[in-house]
């Protein structure tokens, strides 16, 4: 059987920019991006700590060093920049082939989305007092 299953995390980023007219996705800095596992043009979910939105869209690699979080097109409507967002990528596993791997949590630490840790997701739950 396949089930679904979070496969890498970016933790309270900061929205930069918002384009409602642009075909969609989620435009993420590269370096967002490899340090979480999130694959360019991968499904996944951004939730909004703002208003509660979560939306499901592909993302973008953005400039390398830019600390880009920028939604495009309806999602614009929902997340402004200065919102914080939480970005999962999800995957599928056969459960056959055993329990899925612990996926990296990237945990942002800046507003500029620039500085960051990347946990494991059960030491990252476990220190995120925020």
């Amino acid at each position: 059987m396949l089930i679904r299953v979070c496969k890498g995390k970016i933790h309270r980023a900061t929205v930069t920019n918002a384009v409602l007219d642009y075909i969609g996705s989620i435009e993420i800095d590269w370096n967002l991006l490899r340090a979480s596992g999130i694959a360019e043009y991968q499904m996944v979910i951004v939730n909004s700590l703002s208003n509660g939105i979560s939306w499901q869209t592909y993302a973008v690699g953005g400039k390398e060093g830019s600390g880009v979080v920028c939604l495009n097109g309806p999602p614009a409507r929902h997340f402004q920049p200065g919102d914080m967002v939480i970005i999962l990528a999800e995957g599928f596993i056969d459960t056959s082939e055993g329990k899925p791997a612990e996926p990296p949590v990237v945990m942002v630490k800046d507003k500029e989305n620039k500085q960051f840790e990347i946990k494991p997701h059960k030491k990252a739950m476990l220190s995120n007092k925020a």
